[in-house]
């Protein structure tokens, strides 16, 4: 199924470019958001139907990565900001940042859940939108051929 994909590189590189304005808006830095990717695949749900035929974002691994995310949100935040504010009242400060890289702080328990459900819209949005590029393009048909073979 990798051929598949590899058909569409030039296609990525181009929706990326377009799709960055809603990674910048998002909850997610640059950084967190190649992680996103790296730990989504695109697949085609319905491909051999050209009426229902879907690309989909399938973000089964990105609880995986989570701690990850946490990781880098945790390092640009050492490093002078949080490429987003996170909202809630009382901005934390030096305890809160040394209480979040020792793993202690954070007493949201739905924090992780929320991010990650974030992520899979975010990734989803992601490939409804190179699903429209790849219509437009007219390679959508070729595309779900690929993938069927």
């Amino acid at each position: 199924m990798s051929e598949w994909t590899d058909s569409i590189v030039g296609d990525r590189m181009t929706v990326d470019r377009e799709f960055n304005d809603r990674v910048t808006a998002s909850e997610f830095s640059n950084q967190e958001w190649g992680l996103i990717m790296t730990a989504t695949e695109l697949d085609i749900e319905n491909a051999d139907n050209p009426e229902t035929a879907r690309l989909i974002a399938d973000t089964e691994n990105l609880s995986q990565i989570m701690p990850e995310l946490d990781t880098v949100q945790s390092q640009m935040s050492q490093m002078g900001g949080s490429p987003r504010d996170t909202g809630g009242g009382s901005g934390g400060g030096v305890v809160e940042s040394i209480k979040g890289v020792l793993g202690l702080g954070s007493d949201d328990n739905g924090s992780d859940e929320e991010r990650l459900e974030a992520a899979e819209r975010l990734a989803q949005a992601y490939a409804d939108e190179l699903q429209s590029h790849l219509e437009a393009a007219g390679k959508w048909k070729q595309v779900r051929v690929a993938y069927q073979e």
